[in-house]
Formats: C-alpha cells, structure tokens, sequence
C-alpha cells in the first residue's frame, strides 16, 4: 500500500482515505508512518494482530473476538490487513457515525460474510465477547446475560425472529438503535 520506496502514502490511498473518513492529510500521515515503522511490510497478519488485541484485554481471553474482527476489517479476504483497511477500520470503530459503527458490528456478526445474521452466528460472536469479560467482572451481570447464551438469547429477541430467521442488515442497525439494550450486549465495555 501506498509508495514503498518514498515512505509516504500515495495520493490515491490518501484521498480516498480523506474521502470516507473524518482524518485530516496530516493525521493520515502520521498515522502511515506509525504504521510503516509497526509493519514494515505494510501488512498486519492475523496473529499480529491478535498480539496487539490481547494488550487491550490482558485480563481476557481475546484471541477468538480479535480473530473475528480481524475477518471484518480484512474486506479483500487477502488474510491481512493493509494500511487502508486498517485506517477504514481505525475510523469506523472509534470517530465514525453510529450507523457506520452499526454497519462494522453487523459484518462482524456476519460471520459466513452471507449478508445475513443468523442465531448461531450471534452466539458465536456474543461467545466471543463473552471471553472478553474478566471474570471478576462476570458476576455483576444480569441474570438474563451472566452466560453467552443468555446474552445471545436475549440480544435475538429484540429482532423478533423465530430461532432459524435471518437478520439483513437494516434491520440489525434498525434494532440495536431502537434499543439500548442491545447496543450494550453487542460490544463489551469494560468496568475498569
């Protein structure tokens, strides 16, 4: 991604980059040569980026919730992440609007990439986050979400499907913005 040889990103990257996001040319700038220095390759793998997730949660088993939002952000299935995805990503998830953050959690619970959402993918990802939560922190939860289960049980009632429907996209974000609720158990914020 971007002229190796120059060190600076290429002018294409740079405003597209501008284009759909809210970062500045500078803040782009910096954040390619922060990203050249971390990965000179230009790319991040997998496991590369499972080390850097499990930082953010060294109290947790992170590795599966990394391993699925890697499969998000990789949007060319190449197994990497390059400079783009990972800015998109950077945006999406920490400056971007609700409905585009909504648009991220729903490829993230896509877990087959189908277009769709189905029970077993929600329990897949709420498992996953699940993992996330330290286990001192696991008590204070509700009844009705103190296992992945329950929380995907009770985020899948607020689509009123039947336990073999699908959820499109639309009405994913449709959903969790009606209600609090299950904004809250589609991501783990943590207490500390």
């Amino acid at each position: 991604m971007g002229n190796n040889k120059s060190g600076i990103v290429s002018k294409e990257i740079l405003e597209d980059l501008k284009l759909n996001t809210k970062f500045t040319e500078t803040e782009i700038s910096q954040w390619y040569d922060n990203f050249k220095k971390q990965c000179p390759t230009g790319r991040i793998s997998k496991e590369e980026f499972e080390r850097i997730y499990e930082k953010f949660f060294p109290e947790s088993d992170a590795q599966t919730y990394a391993q699925h939002v890697f499969r998000s952000f990789d949007t060319n299935d190449d197994g990497t992440l390059d400079f783009k995805e990972y800015i998109i990503a950077l945006h999406m998830t920490s400056t971007g609007k609700t409905t585009r953050k909504l648009e991220w959690a729903f490829s993230l619970f896509d877990v087959d990439k189908n277009g769709y959402i189905t029970k077993s993918e929600v329990k897949e990802i709420c498992a996953a986050i699940f993992k996330l939560i330290p286990k001192d922190e696991l008590s204070a939860l509700p009844s009705d979400e103190n296992t992945a289960e329950k929380r995907a049980d009770k985020l899948w009632t607020f689509f009123d499907k039947g336990d073999n429907d699908r959820v499109a996209e639309g009405e994913f974000i449709q959903g969790v913005m009606d209600n609090e609720d299950a904004l809250r158990l589609i991501q783990y914020t943590p207490l500390k």
